[in-house]
C-alpha cells in the first residue's frame, strides 16, 4: 500500500514503523492517565520549560527544571540535586516521571534524555501545559 505525500510515494508501512519506533523512544502519557496517576501520588512531574514560564504557572506539583539543565541535574549527586532544586533526585527506576513543556516539544526533548541516561520511567505528557490550562484550570 503506497500513499502520495506532496508528491511522492509514501509506504505505509514506513509511516508504521517509524510511529512505532517514536513511541517506543518516547512513551507518553494522556490527560486521563495523568489525572490518575496525580491523584494516586504515582507520577513525579518534570515542568521542563524555563523559570520565567513556570513562575506564570504550572501544574501542581510539578518541579521547574529547565530542559537547558536537565541533563546535568540528573547527573548531579542526589545530595547536590537535593540542595539546588529542594526535592529528592529521581531514581532511575523510577517510574512515571513525567515530563512536560508548554507545547510538546521541550517536554519529548527531556524525555529522551532522561531515557537516554537510563530513567527507564521517563514519560511525556504530550499535551503539555496548554491542554492542562484548557482542560483542568
Amino acid at each position: 500500500m503506497l500513499r502520495v505525500l506532496r508528491g511522492r510515494a509514501e509506504p505505509a508501512l514506513g509511516r508504521l514503523a517509524f510511529a512505532a519506533h517514536t513511541r517506543a523512544g518516547a512513551p507518553t502519557v494522556s490527560l486521563p492517565e495523568l489525572r490518575s496517576l496525580l491523584a494516586s501520588g504515582r507520577a513525579r512531574l518534570f515542568d521542563v520549560r524555563s523559570r520565567e514560564e513556570a513562575a506564570a504557572g504550572t501544574i501542581p506539583g510539578a518541579l521547574n527544571i529547565p530542559v537547558s539543565e536537565l541533563e546535568s541535574a540528573l547527573q548531579m549527586e542526589p545530595a547536590a540535586f537535593q540542595a539546588l532544586y529542594s526535592a529528592e533526585k529521581p531514581k532511575l527506576e523510577d517510574e512515571h516521571l513525567v515530563f512536560f513543556c508548554q507545547m510538546g516539544k521541550r517536554g519529548l526533548q527531556a524525555t529522551q534524555l532522561a531515557r537516554d541516561l537510563g530513567y527507564t520511567g521517563a514519560r511525556h505528557y504530550a499535551g503539555a501545559y496548554r491542554e492542562w490550562l484548557e482542560k483542568e484550570a
